[in-house]
């Protein structure tokens, strides 16, 4: 994606690189649960690809961050809401906000 440039854009954000306290967590999904990416190699090359996506838009850009599952402990709601209200604290509108 190296210059790539989109006049909008839309990032879909998962639990892979998620908001856990004053850090990031960087999981990876592997059969049935997400685990620890413990490899630093990895970890930087996940962090870099939330990068890349996160500057490629000159115009605008959408972030979603869905909602959890109570049901789904694959998709609890810890994973995402840490992650919504880090990017609504960094100045990012929540949905129906007026930008």
């Amino acid at each position: 994606m190296q210059g790539l440039e989109l006049d909008w854009a839309g990032v879909c954000w998962d639990a892979n690189f998620r908001r856990a306290g004053d850090s990031w967590s960087i999981n990876s999904f592997v059969g049935t649960r997400w685990q620890s990416v413990r490899d630093e190699a990895r970890r930087r090359y996940l962090a870099n690809t939330y990068r890349v996506l996160l500057t490629r838009a000159r115009q605008g850009m959408v972030i979603f961050v869905p909602r959890g599952d109570l049901e789904d402990q694959t998709r609890s709601p810890d994973f995402y809401d840490a992650t919504f209200e880090f990017l609504k604290d960094c100045g990012l509108p929540p949905l129906g906000a007026a930008c």
